[in-house]
């Protein structure tokens, strides 16, 4: 799982980065996305921050990638409607 938590002080900037990575994942939390972990997707969140965003930081902003490895992903706990999120959702008819 890879969680990606940003800050931007433009509006359109930050704005243009979330809709980037609801390509990729789903929000958590306002600026927290969580990314189904793959070495092409982080490749490719990593060479988009690389190129697109950082040159064009202000004081104020910030992007934090954290790639989590398997064990590390069984001590999240989660509450409240973060704890429905869990796993992939399968209907049978």
């Amino acid at each position: 799982m890879i969680i990606v938590s940003y800050d931007f002080e433009n509006n359109k900037r930050r704005s243009d980065f979330s809709k980037y990575l609801k390509s990729y994942g789903h929000r958590l939390q306002y600026s927290v996305y969580e990314i189904k972990n793959s070495k092409r997707i982080l490749t490719n969140v990593l060479k988009e921050i690389e190129l697109k965003h950082k040159n064009k930081f202000k004081n104020c902003d910030s992007i934090i990638v954290m790639n989590l490895c398997q064990h590390c992903q069984k001590n999240i706990l989660r509450y409240g409607s973060a704890k429905n999120e869990i796993g992939d959702l399968i209907l049978f008819e």
